[in-house]
């Protein structure tokens, strides 16, 4: 039975993952390739785990779903059920039942101009660093339909969902000859000019979207840490088995001319 379920559990995480790997290929397509910030390894921290899970099913799973992801799988990361249940399900689920949400493909479709993406494995299809600075590089645009755009991802479809927290910002750019061509004048982003203040400090926004990101890493593969561990044991078994091998080939040849 449980082979069945980790088999049933592959096939979703693989498909949410083509699916997310198609959103990206389609998002990439038309983004302006904005430098990227490294984010900082924290999948190994349980509290910024948990941190990061508060701020996910707070801002997240509101439009976007982690269909591969169940809630009881938080465990892991050093939370109780009964915990779970008072702080991250808002909803009628229950422990046991996967992190989806009740707005229709459809409805999210018509809201946004297209269907949010499952972000179960997100962070494997995008990459840790373009998470930690599309979270980070919102700002006010009226020009588009939400207000907000995205130096990472232009013209976004999803609002920023977490303007409370960072405050409000405008983006500054600079009118530059394009040093290829004469003819053509680009814009350069020169910095970010803060219009209202919002309830965290530069650094502690930073942190915990940092904090969010490694949520969403370690969501897309909860057990990468010991697939980690488990691939030095296996090396270091094929470097000691290389060398016997070797030894032994050398004993059955010693004699032979």
């Amino acid at each position: 039975m449980k082979r069945i379920l980790y088999t049933l559990m592959s096939v979703c995480q693989a498909t949410a993952l083509l699916t997310a790997l198609t959103f990206g290929l389609t998002a990439n397509a038309s983004e302006g390739g904005f430098p990227l910030d490294t984010a900082p390894n924290r999948v190994s921290n349980d509290a910024s785990l948990q941190n990061g899970a508060k701020i996910f099913v707070n801002y997240c799973l509101n439009c976007h779903a982690a269909s591969s992801m169940r809630y009881n799988r938080l465990r892991d990361i050093g939370l109780t059920d009964q915990q779970i249940k008072d702080n991250l399900i808002f909803t009628d689920a229950k422990v046991g039942d996967l992190m989806t949400i009740s707005m229709s493909a459809k409805d999210g479709k018509a809201y946004f101009g297209k269907t949010p993406p499952d972000l179960s494995v997100e962070a494997r299809a995008r990459g840790t660093d373009w998470l930690y600075t599309y979270f980070r590089t919102f700002y006010k645009d009226d020009t588009t339909q939400t207000g907000w755009n995205n130096l990472v991802y232009p013209n976004v479809g999803m609002p920023h969902v977490l303007w409370q927290l960072q405050g409000e910002r405008a983006a500054k750019f600079e009118e530059r000859q394009d040093p290829h061509d004469a003819s053509r004048v680009e814009k350069k982003f020169v910095g970010f000019e803060q219009l209202t203040p919002g309830t965290m400090k530069s650094q502690e926004y930073d942190d915990n979207i940092a904090d969010l990101v490694a949520f969403m890493s370690w969501m897309a593969e909860p057990v990468q840490l010991q697939r980690k561990r488990l691939g030095v044991v296996v090396l270091l078994f094929l470097a000691i088995f290389t060398l016997l091998a070797w030894r032994l080939n050398k004993a059955y040849w010693k004699d032979v001319h």
